[in-house]
């Protein structure tokens, strides 16, 4: 089986669903997902029959949780590597269909970072979000990826999942803007979704790739990173903290930070 599964006009014509296929590791995105994702959206931004592209997980406990952290282990150089993975971010955030994240469950780490590149998202109460990575791996985001959480979610949310690695509930989220809407459980997130994707079809696709290019545009005005990132992220990626958070990760242990 496939780890990301493609199905077409399901919901209703001109509507892809992209499903994350490892319920096994909570959805976890491999660099093979990534980069099948990243050609997806390539293949993707030219075809017009499509109108809508919504995103969910399998597994009914996570839309996703964050990154398979073995591919880090031996990589030479892993702010290439998310840099790399950024480029998708971007693919998916300049597709001129409408992007719909349908989240039930965990949604962290990388999960979160595309949903948050995502139009819109909703998603079951029971649903959490965040980036715990000051207690588990001891990296850090690069600058695009936070400000388009804090674009989404708000400064105030996004401190809290960083600073004091704090998940967010999905009610508090919807009550912050970031969710379209906050529903029961799976069944009434098929239901939205239904209803959501059925709202998109009947709109002027005039109207949508034009306000997606100027939302896109004043995104790059605001988010864009500072000239000093990639040594920042260097220097991150590169020091005792990180090291320490994949050995403790693939362990099954509670990493032991540094204080410097």
């Amino acid at each position: 089986m496939t780890d990301l599964l493609l199905d077409r006009d399901r919901l209703a014509p001109g509507v892809l669903e992209v499903t994350f296929n490892r319920p096994e590791r909570r959805n976890a995105f491999t660099k093979a997902m990534y980069g099948e994702m990243r050609e997806l959206w390539q293949q993707v931004r030219d075809d017009g029959s499509v109108r809508v592209v919504v995103l969910r997980g399998a597994g009914g406990k996570a839309f996703a949780a964050g990154n398979e952290i073995s591919d880090f282990v031996g990589n030479d150089d892993v702010v290439e590597y998310e840099n790399w993975i950024r480029s998708m971010f971007d693919g998916l955030a300049a597709l001129p269909q409408v992007t719909v994240a349908a989240i039930d469950g965990v949604c962290v780490g990388g999960g979160l970072a595309v949903a948050t590149y995502c139009d819109l998202r909703v998603a079951t109460a029971a649903s959490r979000f965040g980036y715990p990575i000051a207690r588990t791996l001891g990296n850090a985001l690069s600058s695009p990826v936070l400000y388009r959480c804090a674009a989404v979610f708000g400064e105030s949310l996004t401190r809290e999942m960083l600073l004091a690695s704090r998940l967010v509930g999905a009610e508090r989220a919807y009550g912050a803007g970031a969710l379209l809407a906050c529903v029961e459980d799976a069944a009434a997130l098929d239901a939205e979704v239904a209803s959501l994707v059925d709202g998109i079809a009947q709109a002027s696709p005039v109207t949508l790739r034009v306000t997606k290019q100027q939302l896109r545009e004043r995104a790059e005005l605001t988010e864009h990173e500072p000239p000093d990132e990639a040594q920042l992220l260097h220097e991150v990626y590169g020091g005792p903290d990180f090291a320490e958070g994949v050995r403790a990760f693939l362990a099954k242990e509670k990493p032991a930070f540094g204080r410097s």
